[in-house]
């Protein structure tokens, strides 16, 4: 299996924009790490992609739980391991 891609920086240091860019132009798809974009509703104050970016490349592990539902590190790994998954049997690059 192809390792995923690794997108990191500091806050608001382009990391969306530059994974959304890598993706198109390697045929890949994003998992996103962030801690509360994981939240349906949490659109203010995550930087979620829009749906504008949303509809060029696809994205996981966006809006996956209810903020008054607990959603634990373990989950996190479960759903992640799972979206790794069906990205790479489709061909696709995780990112």
């Amino acid at each position: 299996m192809t390792p995923p891609v690794l997108v990191a920086g500091p806050t608001a240091s382009g990391k969306s924009d530059a994974a959304v860019e890598l993706a198109e132009r390697i045929g890949g798809e994003i998992v996103s790490v962030d801690s509360m974009q994981v939240y349906r509703g949490m659109d203010i104050g995550t930087a979620k992609p829009s749906a504008a970016e949303q509809s060029r490349v696809r994205h996981h592990l966006l809006d996956v739980a209810d903020p008054d539902r607990l959603f634990s590190a373990a989950d996190f790994a479960e759903a992640a391991d799972s979206a790794i998954a069906d990205i790479t049997a489709r061909g696709k690059r995780t990112i």
